[in-house]
């Protein structure tokens, strides 16, 4: 093979190399800083979310901002960091929250006579029902968390306030199934 012939072809494996370099570290950063994907294991967050629906979690917002209540978060789960859980935010820091039966009441500066909180973004109006009565103030760096499907979620009742460092990052949108996908924005209530 004469050298010109040669160095043509090495030059086109290099080239080749290069695309693919590049292209290996730009999906690595996409899923590593910028999306997830993550597949919703259970029934936690029914009826918003079902079992098998796969969502991209937007892993950069929460460098810019902080998380706000009604967002839907994925993070590890504070008993055990290998697994990652999904759950909406409730409670934000320096709050205190007062859970009775399916109502949750929202004492902060703003509302220091506290505010019941609307679940509006629950279709048909449905309400989740929890028998239950929990008192907790959170920390600066504390969200408490609670999954749509009250009477079937593990989530800060069980094991008190997320700790901002879990967090991992927010739910943006679900591709599957097909006739469900969706883009989520904010959740807006009414105080």
């Amino acid at each position: 093979m004469p050298y010109y012939t040669m160095r043509k072809v090495l030059y086109t494996i290099w080239e080749i190399g290069e695309v693919f370099f590049v292209a290996l570290i730009a999906v690595a950063a996409i899923k590593y800083f910028l999306i997830q994907p993550f597949i919703v294991n259970g029934a936690s967050m029914e009826p918003t979310f079902y079992d098998g629906d796969y969502l991209l979690v937007d892993e950069l917002s929460y460098r810019f901002r902080e998380p706000v209540r009604g967002d839907v978060v994925v993070f590890k789960s504070p008993q055990d960091t290998s697994l990652y859980y999904i759950k909406r935010i409730i409670g934000l820091p320096g709050e205190q929250l007062e859970i009775n039966d399916s109502e949750v009441m929202i004492y902060n500066e703003t509302h220091p006579e506290g505010f019941l909180i609307g679940e509006e973004y629950l279709p048909g109006g449905i309400r989740s029902s929890w028998s239950g009565h929990i008192i907790i103030t959170l920390e600066d760096d504390q969200y408490f968390v609670l999954g749509d499907n009250r009477l079937n979620s593990l989530d800060s009742r069980y094991w008190g306030p997320l700790d901002r460092d879990n967090i991992v990052g927010l739910v943006k949108v679900r591709l599957w199934p097909l006739p469900q996908a969706k883009v989520f924005g904010e959740t807006e209530y009414a105080y």
